[in-house]
């Protein structure tokens, strides 16, 4: 498609100082409709672990669940660069093991590129995946699968050590070949300093209006995920509340006969009818 977007679409887009749109999704309608909406990228993510199937955090998601929903995005978007989250321990215990996951990410599931977490120490994994021709995406400041070691879920890069750190992580990560980069849930004015930093583009959640664009978790900006909603979240729907009257109304309709209607039932010819009455009425 002459439209499609690329790893090339998202520099340029940085060079001219076009935002970048960037939402999650996880299945095949959702993917479509994303893909009608002209959205630049779409992130598998393993936030599908939460938001889909009700874990706590998004650390029990598996390879498997990763690729089975690459699969149903990817038939649903063709627009969009497709990136996918690698899971926690997919890419952590070695550089073969990472090759072997986001190979199969691409090749099983797919995506366009993967994306993984972390700063400095994760440059040689990045650098062994961009040298097997395989697109990264970092993501730096709150890093979800490493929410047990920040003791939750709390803004980074506040003190003065820690800025120069992500600093520091950031230009690594572009140095060790990732296209792009994450930065979540640290203070507006460093993430923009970030970006002024590198020549990838950033995309920000929780990180203000100087990223280079931005990504939300589709469910929580649809207000579908209600376990809680992170301060950072815009909510541009209320679907929880659309659905729970749709089913309310469904349930009502059915309990009191009113559903299905003539409108959507089968019909029979007459003759058929007949025929079957007189074989089988007593």
């Amino acid at each position: 498609m002459s439209n499609r977007v690329t790893i090339h679409t998202l520099h340029k887009m940085k060079q001219r100082g076009e935002a970048i749109a960037m939402l999650t999704a996880y299945d095949y309608p959702t993917a479509a409709l994303l893909d009608q909406s002209g959205i630049d990228m779409i992130l598998v993510g393993d936030s599908l672990g939460m938001v889909v199937h009700g874990f706590e955090t998004t650390l029990p998601v598996t390879m498997d669940m990763m690729v089975l929903h690459c699969q149903a995005v990817t038939r649903g978007a063709k627009r969009p660069l497709i990136v996918a989250d690698m899971p926690f321990m997919s890419y952590q215990t070695s550089v073969a093991d990472a090759r072997r996951n986001a190979a199969r990410l691409l090749a099983e599931g797919g995506a366009d590129a993967v994306k993984v977490e972390g700063g400095a120490f994760i440059v040689p994994t990045i650098k062994a995946l961009t040298e097997a021709g395989i697109a990264v995406m970092g993501h730096i400041g709150l890093t979800p699968q490493s929410v047990s070691v920040f003791g939750g879920y709390k803004t980074q890069g506040k003190s003065l050590e820690a800025a120069r750190k992500l600093i520091a992580d950031a230009r690594a990560i572009e140095e060790a070949g990732a296209f792009a980069l994450v930065i979540e849930a640290i203070p507006a004015r460093l993430a923009a300093l970030i970006s002024g930093q590198v020549g990838i583009p950033t995309i920000g959640i929780g990180a203000g209006a100087g990223c280079d664009g931005q990504v939300l978790v589709t469910h929580d900006m649809l207000g579908l995920f209600e376990r809680f909603t992170p301060r950072f979240v815009k909510k541009y729907a209320d679907l929880s509340t659309s659905l729970r009257e749709a089913f309310a109304a469904y349930c009502a309709d059915v309990r009191a006969r009113d559903f299905p209607a003539e409108a959507h039932e089968f019909t029979v010819a007459d003759d058929v009818w007949s025929a079957l009455e007189d074989e089988f009425s007593t």
